[in-house]
């Protein structure tokens, strides 16, 4: 199987197609693919889905990924790597994380607000513009429209039950986990009074009344989070163990490796060099 590199941060790419195309392959580095025109079948990790135009997916590293083509197609690729993930924000790159905790590596289409799909197709459109122009600026504009198209797929995936929630009740439980994201690195604010107070539930029964709604107790919940935001960061930046420990609030490094090695069953240091391999 064909394996695909990326060597510069960032690359876009306008492709057409006019047939079908078995070319199955993974790649080294994160891509978006939204279609511009087009029917046919998309495949990633031998899952099919028809797409369409205006759907926009998001394929990972290490995902197989291949088209079959049915009418003449359009596709605009953006591709990333881990350079271009440290040229920018903190905050950035927690939206960024938040996509890579949710997705289910499907070929379907990450768009659910269908006033989103009109408004992607107008960013896309402008980097491409941009690609063909020369004008003043242009990387930077470009990284922004890139930016702004990975928040807006980081909206959508809200909308998606996440982490296979095993109770239905989704009105009831989207809250209650996003409360969690939107303040994974502020552990205060997850201590079980002050995430009672903010649904205003009583703090004997806060535990309880999430694991109803989730599957999971609360305390359940956030480690599991952390764990992969931990691998995240292991897998795809150089931060040391230390700044990890204070992004995330652990008391010390030995804490963050205990806990990483009790569900884990290695070290971070021995998981980051099986990633690295």
């Amino acid at each position: 199987m064909e394996i695909r590199n990326l060597f510069q941060p960032f690359e876009l790419d306008l492709v057409e197609v006019t047939e079908y195309e078995s070319n199955k392959h993974k790649n080294t580095f994160f891509e978006m693919v939204f279609v511009l025109d087009g029917k046919g079948v998309q495949i990633i990790n031998n899952n099919k889905l028809p797409y369409s135009c205006d759907k926009l997916f998001l394929v990972f590293p290490q995902d197989t990924h291949t088209f079959e083509v049915a009418t003449p197609s359009r596709f605009f690729f953006i591709r990333f790597n881990e350079t271009y993930l440290k040229t920018q924000s903190k905050e950035w790159i927690q939206k960024l994380e938040f996509i890579f905790h949710n997705s289910n590596h499907s070929p379907s289409c990450i768009l659910k607000t269908i006033t989103d799909k009109p408004l992607i197709r107008a960013l896309v459109e402008a980097l491409i513009r941009e690609k063909i122009n020369q004008q003043p600026q242009q990387e930077e504009v470009i990284k922004q429209l890139i930016n702004i198209i990975i928040t807006i797929a980081a909206r959508n995936i809200l909308l998606v039950l996440p982490l296979a929630l095993k109770n239905q009740s989704t009105i009831n439980a989207l809250p209650l986990v996003s409360y969690i994201h939107q303040n994974i690195y502020e552990p205060k604010m997850l201590l079980a009074k002050t995430f009672a107070k903010h649904f205003n539930v009583s703090p004997t029964y806060i535990s309880e009344y999430f694991k109803t709604q989730t599957g999971q107790s609360l305390q359940e919940y956030i480690t599991a989070y952390k764990l992969k935001l931990i691998e995240t960061r292991l897998q795809f930046t150089d931060m040391h163990i230390s700044e990890i420990v204070d992004e995330l609030g652990f008391s010390d490094a030995s804490h963050l490796n205990k806990l990483f090695k009790k569900y884990k069953g290695v070290s971070p240091s021995e998981f980051k060099k099986s990633v690295n391999k």
